[in-house]
């Protein structure tokens, strides 16, 4: 357990750990010999003259306090190892997220992820703070008591830690017998997670479509699942809880007769045996909370697991020996890439030579956006090669690469902030004159001069207190205060009314002034200013050319260009 604690935190917080573990094993060791005074105390006090316990009763309260400091030292340092633990762990984790290709972030992920970054990382890291000292103490104390039995009296020594063997075999049966049913806890845990997060996302949609007595059946059924597994986890564990409790009970009876068989053969006085008994008690405890512990063990574990298998998923690699891209031009050399057994683009080749523009068109599913997600790396190539400034991307820093680019996607997410914050992300030192030229730029000034708060205006998550209009001029003018070199552009007034798309075009040309451009467009405006345009179907380049060279050819770019213009006609 503690190995797969450091090897998932790393090596660097071994010695605190092991400072941590030895001081609570002393402590536990120093709680159980503490006990050993009760044999001179209780054969004093049930003796001739209960005077002579005086001295003993001062010793037994000296070891008391000695091991009360002992506790809170070790209390102390698990709370403060699981601390730094704690905030090391979300700092790596969320580091290791940030790099791992989006191809990775499937539909389950949201539920796993979720699960995993709340209470599952808090279970997981909740080992040092809150469950070694019990575990310790719970295993530690009995033994050191049972080494005081076995120091006064070899029989009843031996009677006690006959139990031992018996109680390891009971948790380490009740672990194997659970391993199953906790892992279909988990996962139905992660399904009804997820289904809940789609339920509320989902709101408008299942409203305008009167949906929501089928959704709730499904969001149901996920909790039901989740409920069944979870009683199946405790009827699992229930004789593992039963057969410890019998152990220590019988245990506790055993030595209760031996001791009375000594004492009636005038083996040992009665003051002993009562001094056994309360030893014995006190075994009992700790070995009774073993079960409770084991169990929350066995979750923190698991949980442990899969956060190591999380951070073991290899990120998109590092180059070596980074290098810079003076140009920005843009290539793809015969590139091919799959997600999962579909090919998505098949051995395309194309460049877009520096400040030129280029459309690509297609339908769905063609791969266009795919296009601009390996343009910045977002997955890497299985074949051929995507460049920059004839540079090949994986050769490339990814800060550096990531610096080349301004991106606008048709669905523009903000973070639950201001309207400034959400814009400075473009360019977080940017002065505010700056800032307010790019929104200038976008048109949000307009935006922000009819809202309450102004530039203070919080966006909600998402950016769910704005318009997908406003959204998208925040997400324009962040582009345009990045003032990056390179623009990709995805579908960005697909689903925009007449006038956001007329404020979106405007901010958009002039984001796209003088850089490099790759668009993803359908709008007929945005592809008809293109220096030239592709016409991409099912991952290969069917047709290429400028706009008037491929509506002289009459091919499918001509026919996507009739359909383009017939709603327009109609308005």
């Amino acid at each position: 357990m503690i190995r797969m604690l450091l090897r998932v935190l790393g090596h660097h917080y071994a010695q605190p750990v092991r400072r941590t573990v030895a001081l609570m094993t002393t402590t536990a060791i120093a709680e159980g010999l503490s006990y050993a005074l009760l044999v001179p105390v209780l054969r004093a006090l049930l003796g001739s003259t209960p005077a002579d316990a005086v001295p003993w009763l001062i010793a037994f309260g000296a070891a008391i306090a000695a091991y009360a400091v002992l506790r809170y030292l070790s209390d102390l340092s698990g709370f403060r190892v699981g601390t730094t633990m704690l905030r090391g762990m979300y700092h790596r984790l969320g580091d290791h997220l940030a790099r791992l290709p989006l191809g990775w972030y499937d539909t389950g992920r949201v539920g796993e992820v979720s699960v995993l970054a709340s209470r599952g990382l808090l279970r997981a890291m909740s080992v040092i703070a809150h469950l070694l000292t019990p575990l310790i103490s719970a295993s530690v104390t009995p033994l050191t008591i049972v080494a005081v039995m076995l120091a006064f009296n070899w029989q009843l020594g031996l009677a006690a830690l006959a139990a031992a063997p018996i109680v390891a075999a009971v948790q380490i049966w009740t672990g194997r017998s659970t391993a199953a049913t906790d892992a279909e806890r988990h996962e139905r845990d992660k399904e009804a997670t997820g289904r809940v997060i789609e339920y509320l996302q989902a709101q408008p949609v299942l409203r305008a479509g009167g949906r929501t007595v089928e959704r709730f059946k499904v969001l149901d059924d996920s909790l039901r699942g989740l409920r069944r597994a979870s009683r199946r986890s405790v009827l699992k564990a229930l004789p593992g809880v039963v057969g410890l409790t019998l152990t220590v009970q019988v245990m506790f009876t055993v030595v209760l007769v031996l001791g009375a068989y000594l004492a009636l053969g005038g083996t040992i006085g009665a003051a002993e045996v009562l001094t056994i008994l309360v030893l014995a008690a006190r075994c009992a405890d700790p070995l009774l909370s073993l079960t409770d512990i084991g169990g929350q063990l066995r979750s923190a574990r698991a949980e442990l697991a899969r956060l190591d298998t999380v951070l073991r998923t290899e990120p998109l690699p590092e180059p070596r020996e980074p290098i810079q891209p003076e140009r920005h031009h843009l290539e793809f050399e015969s590139v091919t890439f799959q997600h999962g057994d579909r090919t998505v683009i098949d051995d395309v080749s194309l460049s877009v030579p520096e400040g030129r523009r280029l459309a690509v068109v297609g339908p769905s599913g063609a791969g266009k956006s795919t296009l601009l997600q390996l343009l910045a790396r977002f997955y890497d190539v299985d074949a051929g090669a995507v460049r920059v400034g004839g540079v090949d991307v994986r050769a490339i820093d990814i800060e550096v690469l990531m610096a080349q680019f301004a991106i606008v996607f048709q669905d523009v997410y903000l973070f639950d902030g201001t309207i400034e914050e959400n814009v400075r992300l473009g360019r977080p030192d940017a002065d505010e004159a700056e800032v307010r030229a790019a929104a200038t730029a976008a048109r949000l000034d307009e935006v922000i001069e009819r809202l309450p708060g102004g530039w203070a205006s919080k966006v909600g998550e998402g950016g769910a207190l704005l318009s997908g209009g406003e959204r998208q001029r925040v997400s324009i003018a962040r582009a345009l205060l990045k003032n990056a070199p390179i623009v990709l552009l995805d579908e960005v007034t697909s689903a925009l009314d007449p006038v956001n798309e007329a404020a979106v075009h405007e901010g958009i040309e002039r984001l796209m002034a003088g850089r490099t451009v790759v668009m993803v467009a359908h709008r007929v405006r945005t592809v008809q200013r293109a220096d030239r345009i592709v016409f991409l179907d099912d991952g290969r380049i069917v047709e290429e050319g400028s706009h008037d060279e491929l509506l002289r050819r009459d091919g499918r770019y001509a026919d996507f260009w009739t359909m383009s213009l017939t709603p327009a006609a109609s308005e």
